[in-house]
């Protein structure tokens, strides 16, 4: 039988940060079961609350990054308002912020302030650069960290310049990550006591994502072949993912490697003796030549262009090849995998009178599945935290006439 409660019920995070990168491990914890209060400014908010609103919804933006979770309005120029900052902690598990480097600690409520209140405390920062380094102090976006951390030569086309892509990869990277470091952190804390610091940035994010294409090319001393196929691998056990568009322009990609899936990949889609009579029967022979190579693509660009895409992609998987067509985000979307495992989902929101479409849960827990909410309004849990902070009604008026909350 289910639990009611995701696997982080219990789990108390307060969150003093906006953007992308430092919102989404607090919303993904918030899914979770963990209760997450997000300070805002008050009568302000997070800018992001205007971030891409359609007609007739909310922010696409602060909804994506910020559902489930409880917002509390806070003055952290006033020092009530640090001071109710600092109760909120000392009950608090983990404690999240994506400042500049030294920001949160000139305004009181760096690590060393707020350690003190709860020497068990997680506390999570999130920058752009990292914590050192000769721009650790600058700002940090998700372009700039695409820029640095090499995403950009992964898609590239030689011959064409780099580029950053669309999708936030470096914020939801980092972000991720983030959601791990906490957790990590957090079970060394319930298990010692000791609370500590821990560090993540959008570029170290992007340095990771790279994974081994990195390590390959650090050793090689050369940066990777790029375009339209990934060769890895020897001559002996050569590898290739590549991508090709059938005849209507429709784009697929298949993934190898060896000799033997090679042949059974290509004998599937009746290719094989075509390219044997080319001299290509072994694939091994395009990995040091690149001249070979762009013959190979040039024929399979061809013999791809003959047949429509959704037989090249069944073929190839009867034959226990790894292939897939090329989704846009809305094919994505509609993926008849993406909606059986309900990674896409639905969600109600009955302010504006319409169930929409949202990002589901990459997890499945056999005993305590997560829960999809939605974003609060503005310091709409004022009152019920401050409440649990021992604050009266009156205080709690007074507090808010006098704009501290």
């Amino acid at each position: 039988m289910t639990q009611p409660h995701g696997p982080l019920h219990g789990v108390k995070v307060v969150a003093c940060s906006t953007a992308q990168a430092g919102t989404v491990p607090y919303m993904l914890m918030a899914d979770l079961g963990a209760e997450v209060i997000k300070i805002e400014v008050p009568e302000i908010g997070d800018n992001s609350r205007g971030s891409t609103v359609l007609p007739g919804m909310p922010s696409t933006y602060f909804e994506t990054n910020n559902r489930g979770v409880k917002s509390v309005t806070l003055n952290l120029k006033t020092e009530e308002g640090r001071e109710i900052l600092r109760k909120l902690v000392a009950k608090a598990d983990i404690f999240g912020q994506n400042f500049r480097p030294g920001a949160a600690e000139k305004n009181g409520f760096g690590y060393e302030d707020l350690r003190q209140a709860n020497p068990r405390l997680v506390y999570m920062s999130v920058s752009g650069y990292g914590p050192k380094g000769p721009h650790a102090a600058l700002p940090g976006t998700d372009s700039m960290a695409q820029a640095l951390g090499g995403i950009a030569q992964a898609y590239s086309t030689p011959g064409q310049p780099l580029r950053t892509g669309i999708v936030s990869v470096a914020d939801e990277t980092c972000a991720i990550l983030a959601f791990g470091g906490a957790l990590a952190a957090l079970t060394y804390a319930r298990t010692t006591g000791t609370g500590q610091k821990v560090d993540c940035s959008l570029l170290g994010g992007q340095i990771r994502l790279m994974g081994w294409t990195l390590t390959t090319a650090m050793w090689r001393n050369r940066d990777p072949v790029t375009g339209q196929a990934r060769v890895t691998g020897t001559p002996a056990r050569p590898g290739l993912s590549a991508s090709f568009n059938d005849r209507d322009g429709k784009p697929l990609v298949f993934q190898l490697n060896g000799a033997r899936k090679w042949c059974d990949a290509m004998t599937a889609l009746g290719f094989y003796q075509t390219l044997e009579n080319a001299g290509f029967g072994d694939l091994g022979v395009i990995i040091s030549s690149d001249e070979r190579r762009a013959t190979l693509l040039r024929m399979l660009d061809e013999l791809f262009a003959t047949g429509p895409r959704d037989d090249w992609v069944a073929r190839l998987r009867a034959a226990d090849i790894v292939a897939a067509p090329i989704n846009t985000l809305l094919e994505a979307a509609e993926d008849p995998d993406v909606l059986a495992n309900g990674y896409v989902a639905e969600v109600d929101y009955p302010k504006h009178g319409k169930r929409l479409k949202v990002h589901g849960s990459p997890w499945h827990f056999s005993e305590t599945p997560p829960h999809i909410g939605i974003a609060p309004e503005l310091g709409a849990d004022n009152d019920t935290v401050l409440a649990e902070l021992g604050y009266s009604p009156t205080q709690i008026e007074d507090l808010r006439e006098r704009k501290v909350i």
